[in-house]
């Protein structure tokens, strides 16, 4: 399949997809941060959202705040302009399918863009959003080490990156979030975040 090619397929029957959807919940974290009372803003990959349309739209509906991560995680540094308008084009139409609502920021995978290249792109209008406190934890499995990390280095006004790999990283979220809060700190999205420092996202 050539890279400027967009599809995408879903598989298994209606009852297959649905327990997968159940046990990819619980990696999510959701039901745990609507627990907590905390939003967060998710950068989601297309063949991601295509496998789980559902989770996507409950993403939305919870009042998460949704980027896009681009279609299949490759480096856009690695694509031509041809394959990466492709490959935006696509991510974005089907994360704004399944969620019913555009994405409003973008995250290059590995944190790695060209502003010119992005500029041609149907994602030309979105902010580029990094992270300031990373753990590398899509590498790690050790959940306590992952969070006493994070809670050691952040400052407010940062921007933590955990992703959504491994139950390890679901819990080192949630001990995070619990302990922080436990100390006065709120965690907001990204934009939010932006709008109380008096920060304008630009592209």
């Amino acid at each position: 399949v050539e890279k400027n090619v967009c599809a995408g397929t879903r598989e298994g029957t209606r009852a297959e997809r649905k327990a997968a959807a159940q046990r990819i919940l619980r990696t999510l974290g959701l039901e745990e941060l609507a627990q907590r009372r905390v939003l967060a803003t998710f950068f989601l990959c297309g063949y991601r959202v295509e496998q789980y349309q559902e989770l996507t739209a409950q993403i939305a509906s919870d009042g998460h705040e949704i980027g896009c991560h681009g279609q299949t995680h490759e480096s856009f540094r690695e694509l031509s302009q041809m394959a990466l308008c492709s490959e935006l084009e696509c991510s974005m139409e089907r994360i704004t399918t399944a969620a019913g609502q555009r994405p409003t920021l973008l995250r290059p995978p590995g944190g790695v863009f060209e502003p010119e290249r992005l500029a041609q792109t149907v994602c030309a209008d979105l902010p580029v959003v990094l992270w300031s406190v990373d753990p590398k934890d899509w590498r790690r499995s050790d959940a306590d080490g992952i969070a006493a990390e994070v809670i050691e280095a952040v400052r407010p006004g940062d921007i933590i990156l955990l992703h959504d790999m491994s139950d390890s990283s679901v819990d080192a979220a949630l001990t995070i979030i619990d302990t922080l809060q436990a100390r006065g700190v709120e965690f907001v999205t990204v934009s939010e975040l932006a709008r109380r420092a008096g920060t304008e996202l630009t592209a």
